[in-house]
Protein backbone atom coordinates (compact mmCIF):
# COMPACT_ATOMS: atom_id res chain seq x y z
CA UNK A 1 0.00 0.00 0.00
CA UNK A 2 1.56 3.50 -1.44
CA UNK A 3 2.70 5.68 1.64
CA UNK A 4 -0.14 8.64 1.90
CA UNK A 5 0.75 12.30 0.80
CA UNK A 6 -1.39 13.98 3.23
CA UNK A 7 -2.94 12.65 5.86
CA UNK A 8 -5.95 14.30 8.10
CA UNK A 9 -6.83 13.93 11.78
CA UNK A 10 -9.58 14.70 13.45
CA UNK A 11 -10.11 14.80 17.16
CA UNK A 12 -13.42 14.26 18.61
CA UNK A 13 -15.61 14.08 21.58
CA UNK A 14 -19.38 13.61 21.51
CA UNK A 15 -19.71 14.88 18.31
CA UNK A 16 -22.41 13.03 17.18
CA UNK A 17 -24.38 16.09 15.72
CA UNK A 18 -22.15 17.06 13.21
CA UNK A 19 -19.40 14.60 12.79
CA UNK A 20 -21.43 12.82 9.78
CA UNK A 21 -21.17 16.16 7.96
CA UNK A 22 -18.27 16.74 8.93
CA UNK A 23 -16.57 13.31 7.26
CA UNK A 24 -18.77 13.63 4.30
CA UNK A 25 -16.91 17.37 3.69
CA UNK A 26 -13.04 15.60 4.71
CA UNK A 27 -13.66 12.97 2.07
CA UNK A 28 -15.34 14.89 -0.77
CA UNK A 29 -12.10 17.14 -0.59
CA UNK A 30 -9.60 14.41 -0.09
CA UNK A 31 -11.28 11.84 -3.46
CA UNK A 32 -10.48 15.64 -5.32
CA UNK A 33 -6.62 15.05 -4.22
CA UNK A 34 -4.08 13.76 -6.98
CA UNK A 35 -2.09 11.70 -4.22
CA UNK A 36 -2.69 8.94 -1.90
CA UNK A 37 -4.31 10.49 1.25
CA UNK A 38 -6.11 8.90 4.67
CA UNK A 39 -8.34 10.16 7.50
CA UNK A 40 -7.67 9.31 10.57
CA UNK A 41 -10.81 9.94 13.42
CA UNK A 42 -9.64 9.85 17.24
CA UNK A 43 -13.20 9.70 19.44
CA UNK A 44 -11.98 11.05 22.79
CA UNK A 45 -14.01 8.13 24.77
CA UNK A 46 -17.11 10.14 23.68
CA UNK A 47 -20.04 9.20 25.50
CA UNK A 48 -22.85 10.02 22.73
CA UNK A 49 -23.60 8.28 19.64
CA UNK A 50 -20.17 9.13 18.31
CA UNK A 51 -18.35 5.36 18.36
CA UNK A 52 -21.48 3.79 16.07
CA UNK A 53 -21.29 7.14 13.59
CA UNK A 54 -17.61 6.86 13.33
CA UNK A 55 -17.87 2.77 13.00
CA UNK A 56 -20.55 3.20 10.23
CA UNK A 57 -18.32 5.23 8.24
CA UNK A 58 -15.32 3.69 8.67
CA UNK A 59 -17.06 1.16 6.35
CA UNK A 60 -18.37 2.94 4.35
CA UNK A 61 -15.39 5.58 3.22
CA UNK A 62 -11.93 4.02 2.09
CA UNK A 63 -8.53 5.04 3.68
CA UNK A 64 -10.53 6.19 6.94
CA UNK A 65 -8.88 4.97 10.47
CA UNK A 66 -10.72 4.98 13.91
CA UNK A 67 -8.95 5.21 17.21
CA UNK A 68 -10.20 5.11 20.60
CA UNK A 69 -9.35 6.94 23.66
CA UNK A 70 -10.63 4.89 27.19
CA UNK A 71 -11.80 7.12 28.82
CA UNK A 72 -11.18 10.61 27.64
CA UNK A 73 -7.63 11.91 27.44
CA UNK A 74 -8.38 15.44 26.06
CA UNK A 75 -7.71 17.39 22.94
CA UNK A 76 -3.88 17.69 23.33
CA UNK A 77 -3.78 13.63 23.88
CA UNK A 78 -5.44 12.66 20.86
CA UNK A 79 -4.36 14.96 18.23
CA UNK A 80 -0.80 13.61 19.25
CA UNK A 81 -2.10 9.88 19.14
CA UNK A 82 -3.35 10.68 15.90
CA UNK A 83 -0.47 12.10 14.45
CA UNK A 84 1.60 9.40 15.73
CA UNK A 85 0.12 6.84 14.46
CA UNK A 86 -0.21 8.66 10.83
CA UNK A 87 1.17 7.91 7.73
CA UNK A 88 1.87 10.69 5.43
CA UNK A 89 4.49 12.91 4.52
CA UNK A 90 1.89 15.64 5.34
CA UNK A 91 -0.29 15.61 8.55
CA UNK A 92 -3.18 18.17 8.66
CA UNK A 93 -5.01 18.32 12.09
CA UNK A 94 -8.50 20.06 11.76
CA UNK A 95 -11.43 20.36 14.16
CA UNK A 96 -14.21 18.25 14.07
CA UNK A 97 -16.89 21.22 13.35
CA UNK A 98 -14.69 22.54 10.42
CA UNK A 99 -15.05 25.83 11.82
CA UNK A 100 -12.18 26.34 9.01
CA UNK A 101 -13.59 24.67 5.63
CA UNK A 102 -11.81 21.66 4.72
CA UNK A 103 -10.76 23.19 1.30
CA UNK A 104 -8.46 25.86 3.22
CA UNK A 105 -5.76 23.06 3.46
CA UNK A 106 -5.26 23.69 -0.36
CA UNK A 107 -3.29 27.31 1.42
CA UNK A 108 -1.31 25.29 4.24
CA UNK A 109 0.07 22.70 1.62
CA UNK A 110 0.93 25.19 -0.70
CA UNK A 111 3.32 26.93 2.00
CA UNK A 112 4.61 23.68 3.55
CA UNK A 113 5.92 23.08 -0.28
CA UNK A 114 6.85 26.50 -1.31
CA UNK A 115 8.77 27.53 1.96
CA UNK A 116 9.86 23.68 3.22
CA UNK A 117 7.84 24.73 6.26
CA UNK A 118 7.99 22.27 8.97
CA UNK A 119 4.45 23.29 10.67
CA UNK A 120 1.65 26.00 8.95
CA UNK A 121 -0.35 27.48 11.72
CA UNK A 122 -3.76 28.77 10.43
CA UNK A 123 -4.79 31.78 11.50
CA UNK A 124 -7.63 33.79 11.99
CA UNK A 125 -5.75 36.64 13.36
CA UNK A 126 -4.02 37.65 10.43
CA UNK A 127 -6.25 38.79 8.08
CA UNK A 128 -9.53 39.17 10.60
CA UNK A 129 -11.82 40.17 7.39
CA UNK A 130 -11.58 36.56 6.28
CA UNK A 131 -13.89 35.56 9.72
CA UNK A 132 -17.56 35.18 9.13
CA UNK A 133 -19.17 34.58 11.99
CA UNK A 134 -17.03 35.93 14.83
CA UNK A 135 -16.62 34.60 18.23
CA UNK A 136 -18.60 36.84 21.57
CA UNK A 137 -16.41 39.44 22.67
CA UNK A 138 -15.81 38.73 25.45
CA UNK A 139 -13.90 35.45 23.86
CA UNK A 140 -11.92 37.33 21.55
CA UNK A 141 -10.87 39.56 23.81
CA UNK A 142 -9.24 36.70 25.91
CA UNK A 143 -7.78 34.99 23.15
CA UNK A 144 -5.97 37.97 22.64
CA UNK A 145 -5.04 38.16 25.99
CA UNK A 146 -3.71 34.59 25.79
CA UNK A 147 -1.80 35.00 22.64
CA UNK A 148 0.21 38.05 24.47
CA UNK A 149 1.02 35.45 27.33
CA UNK A 150 1.86 32.98 24.72
CA UNK A 151 4.66 34.99 22.95
CA UNK A 152 5.99 35.87 26.52
CA UNK A 153 6.16 32.13 28.06
CA UNK A 154 7.24 31.07 24.46
CA UNK A 155 9.09 33.36 22.42
CA UNK A 156 6.81 32.14 19.51
CA UNK A 157 6.09 35.65 17.06
CA UNK A 158 2.79 33.92 15.63
CA UNK A 159 -0.22 35.89 16.24
CA UNK A 160 -2.93 33.02 16.83
CA UNK A 161 -2.10 29.68 18.49
CA UNK A 162 -4.91 27.97 18.97
CA UNK A 163 -7.43 27.72 15.12
CA UNK A 164 -7.62 24.04 15.00
CA UNK A 165 -6.21 23.78 11.88
CA UNK A 166 -2.53 22.99 11.35
CA UNK A 167 0.07 21.27 9.19
CA UNK A 168 2.94 19.35 10.12
CA UNK A 169 5.27 17.83 7.89
CA UNK A 170 5.52 14.13 9.99
CA UNK A 171 9.18 13.19 9.56
CA UNK A 172 10.49 16.43 10.72
CA UNK A 173 7.92 17.08 13.67
CA UNK A 174 7.28 13.21 14.70
CA UNK A 175 10.39 13.99 17.99
CA UNK A 176 7.95 17.10 19.11
CA UNK A 177 4.98 14.95 19.07
CA UNK A 178 6.58 12.45 21.41
CA UNK A 179 7.82 15.34 23.56
CA UNK A 180 4.34 17.08 24.72
CA UNK A 181 3.03 16.71 27.36
CA UNK A 182 0.17 18.76 27.44
CA UNK A 183 -3.17 17.07 26.66
CA UNK A 184 -6.06 19.52 26.81
CA UNK A 185 -6.69 22.50 25.18
CA UNK A 186 -3.34 24.26 25.68
CA UNK A 187 -1.67 21.71 23.75
CA UNK A 188 -0.83 24.17 20.71
CA UNK A 189 1.27 26.70 22.13
CA UNK A 190 3.79 23.56 23.66
CA UNK A 191 4.07 21.54 20.58
CA UNK A 192 4.66 24.76 18.26
CA UNK A 193 7.70 25.62 20.97
CA UNK A 194 8.83 22.35 20.69
CA UNK A 195 8.77 22.09 16.99
CA UNK A 196 10.78 25.43 16.72
CA UNK A 197 12.91 24.38 19.76
CA UNK A 198 14.10 21.64 17.89
CA UNK A 199 14.96 23.42 14.80
CA UNK A 200 11.23 23.83 12.84
CA UNK A 201 10.58 26.40 10.67
CA UNK A 202 7.13 27.36 11.59
CA UNK A 203 4.86 29.57 9.39
CA UNK A 204 1.11 31.35 9.75
CA UNK A 205 -1.19 31.56 7.23
CA UNK A 206 -4.50 33.33 7.02
CA UNK A 207 -7.39 30.90 6.85
CA UNK A 208 -11.22 31.48 6.44
CA UNK A 209 -13.03 30.48 9.30
CA UNK A 210 -16.67 30.80 11.50
CA UNK A 211 -16.80 30.65 14.70
CA UNK A 212 -19.59 28.01 16.37
CA UNK A 213 -21.21 28.15 19.34
CA UNK A 214 -21.54 24.58 20.18
CA UNK A 215 -17.55 24.78 21.35
CA UNK A 216 -16.22 22.31 24.05
CA UNK A 217 -13.95 25.01 25.69
CA UNK A 218 -15.19 26.12 29.09
CA UNK A 219 -14.57 29.46 28.87
CA UNK A 220 -13.29 30.08 33.03
CA UNK A 221 -11.54 26.32 33.74
CA UNK A 222 -10.43 25.80 30.34
CA UNK A 223 -8.55 29.61 30.38
CA UNK A 224 -7.12 28.58 33.61
CA UNK A 225 -5.69 25.41 32.76
CA UNK A 226 -4.06 27.21 29.49
CA UNK A 227 -2.44 29.66 31.67
CA UNK A 228 -1.29 26.91 34.06
CA UNK A 229 0.10 24.61 31.20
CA UNK A 230 1.56 27.94 29.69
CA UNK A 231 3.87 28.33 33.24
CA UNK A 232 4.79 24.63 33.03
CA UNK A 233 6.08 24.57 29.63
CA UNK A 234 8.22 27.19 31.00
CA UNK A 235 9.58 25.15 34.37
CA UNK A 236 10.20 22.23 31.49
CA UNK A 237 11.99 23.99 29.63
CA UNK A 238 14.05 25.86 32.19
CA UNK A 239 15.09 22.51 33.89
CA UNK A 240 15.37 20.53 31.47
CA UNK A 241 12.80 18.11 31.05
CA UNK A 242 12.10 18.25 27.29
CA UNK A 243 15.24 16.43 27.13
CA UNK A 244 14.08 13.55 28.99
Amino acid sequence: MPEPYLSVVIPAYNEALRVGSTLEKVQQYLQTRNYETELILVDDGSSDDTPQILEEARHQFSGMRVLRNEPNRGKGYSVRRGVLEARGQLVLFTDADLSAPIEEANKLIAVAESEQADAVVGSRALERRLIGVRQPLYRDLSGRVFNVLVRAFTGLKLRDTQCGFKLFRRATTRRAFELQRVERFGFDPELLFLIRRLGGKVLEVPVRWNDNPATKVHFLRDSTRMFLDLVLLRWRALTGKYRA
